[in-house]
């Protein structure tokens, strides 16, 4: 009886036997040719989770028969990395898969870089973070070549589990399962293109099965109830939840009440309800602004409800205001005006601060030229209040303007106000 997991069991052991991935390691590419002729690359390899990062690196020392080592860059100390220094040391050469790669930190990286670059360390990293974005730029470039993997297609699980089926060694060759190729197809087809979730599904579902006449049978009814089930779930931190988070804010943004409610849900039964709460409040700020403002408030209520009851109760004041949001007038004209502004500040020079804007709250400030300041409360102009036309911005910037204004609900009428009072420039009287 085996101990470890299906899924850790069923490991390719050679790049021959690697499911899928063809564009990567299929006979005819330069790197499944480089392998079999004893050359090995520092490689990135990228992609969802469960879809093989892992097993290529382990079917890739298989293959190569080079020392192996596996560490994973969140839990991996400065002591560890110094091992595997130790090790290409005495063995002259030496293959560190390295998962999470792009957690790996600065002292990490300053003991491993000047090996890999002299080729006795082999590094084989392994992300489902962009590693464009997420991965230090000193990794890769010592990385020969980033490889992006693609999610496996339902006849490569399919391959998959009945290679599992049939294995007596590693899989479940030994039982006596009843299990119809349908009920695999809908196995393949259920899982998302995640060759451990296949796995993972197989095995706890042959758990579950009754046994007859020391024969495990699979009925559909229990199939269909699993499936269902796991069809919900998602990785908290991996480049799903990440596009789930994007969907959502786009379906909103787009105005579309149903597809918006769809995303939500799915992020609900993942489960990180304190990501949900913050991209809907950023949402709230960045895609309705000044066009609808109160909904901002009606969202830090809603998202403060929904983190103090928890869920599952937490779904109904998070809906309420998704469908509010989808609803509401959009304006993102004063993120893009802060944008413009900051852009700004970065490519010029920073502006002297006009002299009359200057503080004054002290003994001496006069003889430093501050002062001048006209109180706008003390010239009133219709019933908007008081108004003065004095500079504020530096004299480099002067007229610059950075909001352009969004006729769409409440923003409407301060666009009309906002006009109103640029057509007051350089007017002594404005009315």
């Amino acid at each position: 009886m085996h101990n470890e997991p299906l899924a850790f069991r069923m490991r390719p052991e050679t790049i021959d036997e690697v499911i899928g991935q063809d564009h990567v390691i299929g006979e005819t590419t330069p790197l499944y040719r480089m392998i079999k002729n004893g050359h090995v690359p520092s490689l990135l390899l990228y992609g969802e989770p469960g879809i093989g990062k892992t097993s290529l690196a382990y079917a890739i020392a298989g293959t190569s028969k080079l020392p192996f080592i596996a560490l994973n860059a969140t839990v991996a100390g400065k002591k560890d990395v110094e091992d595997v220094v130790k090790e290409a040391r005495m063995t002259g050469k030496v293959l560190l898969f390295l998962d999470e790669i792009h957690r790996f930190n600065k002292l990490q990286q300053d003991t491993l870089l000047p090996h890999v670059e002299s080729g006795s360390i082999i590094l084989i990293g392994a992300t489902t973070e962009n590693p464009f974005h997420d991965v230090n730029p000193a990794i890769r470039s010592r990385c020969g070549e980033i490889v992006q993997l693609k999610r496996l297609q339902p006849e490569d699980l399919l391959n998959l589990l009945k290679r599992t089926l049939e294995d007596k060694k590693k899989g479940l060759g030994q039982e006596d399962i009843v299990i119809t190729t349908e009920q695999l197809q809908k196995i393949a087809e259920g899982v998302n293109g995640d060759a451990r979730k296949a796995l993972t599904f197989l095995e706890s579902l042959l758990a579950a099965s009754d046994e007859e006449n020391g024969q495990i049978i699979v009925e559909d009814d229990l199939l269909q109830q699993l499936l269902t089930r796991i069809s919900l779930l998602g990785d908290k931190k991996g480049s799903h939840h990440y596009n789930l988070l994007s969907a959502l804010q786009k379906s909103v943004r787009g105005s579309d009440v149903n597809a918006a409610l769809y995303y939500l849900a799915q992020l609900l039964e993942i489960g990180d309800l304190t990501a949900v709460t913050r991209r809907l409040l950023v949402m709230s700020y960045e895609d309705i602004g000044l066009a609808a403002p109160d909904v901002g408030a009606h969202v830090v209520a809603a998202t403060d409800a929904a983190l103090r009851l928890g869920m599952p109760e937490a779904r109904i004041p998070l809906s309420v205001v998704t469908v509010e949001m989808c609803l509401a007038s959009k304006s993102n004209s004063a993120y893009r005006a802060i944008d413009q502004a900051t852009k700004v500040l970065h490519e010029q020079p920073t502006g002297e601060i006009p002299m009359h804007l200057r503080d004054t709250h002290y003994g001496g400030a006069a003889q430093l030229g501050h002062g001048g300041y006209v109180y706008p409360h003390d010239t009133p102009v219709g019933s908007f209040g008081g108004w003065t036309d004095q500079q504020y911005l530096p004299d480099s910037l002067a007229g610059t303007e950075f909001y352009s204004p969004v006729e769409a609900g409440d923003e409407t009428r301060m666009a009309a106000i906002y006009k109103r009072l640029l057509s007051f420039k350089g007017k002594k009287n404005p009315r």
